[in-house]
């Protein structure tokens, strides 16, 4: 092989449609290498048997099916880091040029900085889109310039922008013959790159017009099928975030809020990476946390004698997901009624979401913690009693996930939710006056 070919990276966008970055490779006018890099800094420190490697593995394995019958391509599969792995692609390959498309993470970021700079040394040109979410960066700012630290008027700006801009689809699964045609590329199994099948698997998404409708009005009750499961796709890139504006911005504002959610703590982390590790209103920091460690233990496994807690940690435990209310009352029970550090919990669900998404993980515990961007009060703390009789008052969701309930062998309550409020208020006030 001798002509020049473009690199295609796959990394969060793992589809064939409507994928900017692939769009841009294939009208390149060179021949087109689709490659993903099992990221050896990232696989570090994941248990053996994580469901996300396991999602992504077998993605990618229907992506190269498909290729392979409809046009005679693949992806070639690698293992390693990003910099050696392009160290052998340049050996084995001529190549004119790698397309991708951003990430915002800070990781990511230095990753892409080091091997654009790597690349153009060797006269391999490095392009990058922006394909995750609809507006990125500095996108949606202030009229002075400065990013939104608060929601709503991000969100104002957001939906004002949006009226304003044709969202079209990138059309790259129409230009799939520009794909290279090699019958043998390198290719992994999930034990040479250290880990084994998970038992959980990510559940497909719906966003059809009755879970739509709906939305509103069905989210909050975690023992309903009100929800999307959309965001796992969203996370790893299976489905566009263009299609799914296109399906629902007309039929639920509630649903899309949630959509804009995601970009307003993608454009906070991009603007403040410090986030990932300290607190947005660095008062905060100066907290005396109890951090107990058998509590903490006591919440991972969910048997805090809290009953709609518990339920939400062995939810998260047997199948990697959580319903977003409860997402809610777990962190704030950890963090306000435990006076255990926001940074254990966003750690712990970083191991065990499938939806697992830095920004929004981040984003929404320094919310919860009233550390963050737009927090809630530092003083709202909710009180799981009260979650029950609003959200699931026939007791169907912890009876789905708490087994032992209202048996003599469920724990007594860790803590007392009068004195435990009191000693959090205390604790933050103490901290930030």
């Amino acid at each position: 092989m001798t002509s020049p070919l473009a690199i295609f990276w796959f990394r969060r966008d793992l589809r064939l449609h409507d994928n900017a970055g692939l769009a841009h490779a294939l009208a390149s006018g060179h021949k087109v290498l689709p490659i993903f890099i099992f990221d050896a800094n990232i696989l570090t420190g994941l248990s053996r048997d994580d469901a996300r490697v396991t999602f992504i593995f077998d993605t990618l394995q229907a992506l190269c099916a498909r290729l392979r019958q409809s046009h005679g391509s693949s992806v070639a599969l690698y293992y390693g880091k990003p910099q050696e792995v392009f160290e052998r692609i340049l050996h084995s390959y001529p190549v004119a040029a790698v397309y991708t498309n951003h990430d915002y993470e800070p990781y990511a970021r230095e990753r892409d900085n080091i091997l654009r700079h790597w690349l153009n040394e060797r006269s391999v040109a490095f392009h990058s889109f922006k394909d995750q979410v609809l507006f990125e960066k500095s996108e949606v700012v202030k009229t002075d310039g400065n990013p939104y630290l608060v929601f709503a008027p991000y969100m104002r700006k957001w939906r004002l922008l949006l009226s304003q801009t044709s969202v079209m689809p990138h059309t790259s699964a129409e230009q799939l013959s520009n794909l290279v045609k090699i019958s043998s590329l390198p290719s992994v199994a999930l034990t040479e790159i250290g880990f084994v099948r998970s038992r959980i698997t990510v559940p497909d998404y719906q966003i059809g017009i009755n879970m739509l409708t709906r939305y509103a009005s069905d989210r909050d009750y975690p023992a309903r099928l009100g929800t999307s499961q959309l965001s796992p796709h969203l996370r790893f890139g299976t489905v566009s975030i263009r299609q799914v504006i296109h399906q629902s911005y007309e039929i639920s504002d509630t649903f899309c809020n949630e959509l804009i959610w995601r970009e307003f703590f993608t454009q906070i982390l991009w603007h403040f990476p410090y986030t990932t590790n300290k607190s947005f209103k660095p008062k905060y920091d100066q907290i005396r946390w109890h951090n107990d460690t058998s509590e903490f233990q006591r919440w991972c496994e969910g048997t805090t004698g809290y009953p709609l807690v518990d339920a939400g940690m062995r939810q998260l435990n047997a199948t990697g997901s959580m319903h977003n209310r409860i997402r809610m009352v777990t962190a704030s029970f950890l963090i306000k009624h435990l006076l255990i550090d926001w940074r254990w919990g966003e750690a712990y669900f970083a191991r065990k979401l499938l939806d697992y998404d830095m920004a929004s993980n981040v984003g929404n515990w320094q919310w919860v913690a009233g550390c963050g961007a737009d927090a809630v009060p530092y003083f709202r703390i909710f009180n799981p009693a009260r979650q029950i009789e609003r959200f699931d008052n026939h007791f169907d969701y912890i009876k789905t996930w708490v087994h032992d309930w209202n048996k003599s062998t469920y724990p007594l309550p860790i803590v007392n939710h009068v004195t435990a409020r009191e000693r959090c208020i205390r604790a933050y006030r103490q901290a930030i006056g």
